[in-house]
């Protein structure tokens, strides 16, 4: 099991690299990680803080059951403590949680059919793992539409946001970071394919149902990608870390 150091340095890690990859918005979106064992004491990204300036010791320790801290100057970001506080209160096995505007899947979200359809490995990987959440609320600024967003997970990993973006979660942040790069991958291929105007070779439903499942055979490659990932981040300055 990780220390909260040891968590620090990897949330720290998916900010910068969801940075480098693009995937970020200006000083918006939260990536949070729970250091306790129900889940309710949870790391987060300090209120308007860059995904390129967080650090390790900059992450915010937060307690879903203690509202006080929104009455005072050190209030995290409300629609991320209405999403995160819920999730992570509701569901301890969300150790982690990945929430961002990323392009392609947010395009993908703007679709009256927003679904993931299977057309390759990628898109194919999330094959009946994804919720959809098509309910669209506006900002979400209170504990109802946060209970009402944790609700739509419906025991997924991943949830298309309609109208307004995606979540992961995962048990690790390697986890979770590899659950958010391939479903944006998979959003991307997706909304490419569409813009060829040419109709879609979909995968028939046990082809992609087994696609789906064969890629549990590659749980470790998560934490292999994101370590080498940290590799890279380290190699340009490993202040993500202090």
């Amino acid at each position: 099991m990780q220390t909260e150091q040891e968590l620090r340095i990897d949330l720290a890690a998916a900010f910068r690299l969801i940075y480098e990859m693009d995937m970020h918005e200006s000083v918006a979106n939260h990536l949070s990680a729970a250091v306790s064992g129900d889940g309710k004491q949870f790391l987060m990204n300090r209120r308007w803080m860059h995904f390129a300036n967080v650090t390790a010791s900059s992450l915010q320790l937060l307690d879903s059951e203690d509202a006080s801290i929104m009455q005072t100057d050190e209030a995290p970001d409300v629609s991320a403590w209405s999403i995160h506080g819920n999730v992570h209160k509701a569901l301890p096995e969300a150790r982690v949680i990945l929430h961002v505007h990323s392009t392609y899947a947010t395009a993908l979200s703007t679709l009256k059919d927003p679904r993931i359809l299977p057309i390759d490995n990628n898109t194919a990987r999330f094959y009946e793992r994804i919720a959809y959440d098509t309910n669209f609320g506006g900002n979400a600024i209170t504990d109802d539409e946060g209970r009402r967003i944790m609700n739509t997970f419906a025991g997924k990993k991943a949830l298309m946001m309609g109208n307004h973006g995606i979540s992961v979660i995962g048990e690790t942040v390697a986890e979770a970071f590899e659950e958010l790069y391939y479903l944006e991958k998979a959003c991307k291929t997706l909304v490419l394919a569409y813009s060829t105007g040419q109709p879609l070779n979909v995968l028939p439903h046990e082809l992609a149902r087994d696609t789906a499942e064969s890629m549990d055979e590659f749980r470790g490659q998560s934490f292999a990608h994101f370590e080498q990932l940290k590799g890279m981040l380290d190699k340009k300055g490993s202040s993500y870390r202090e």
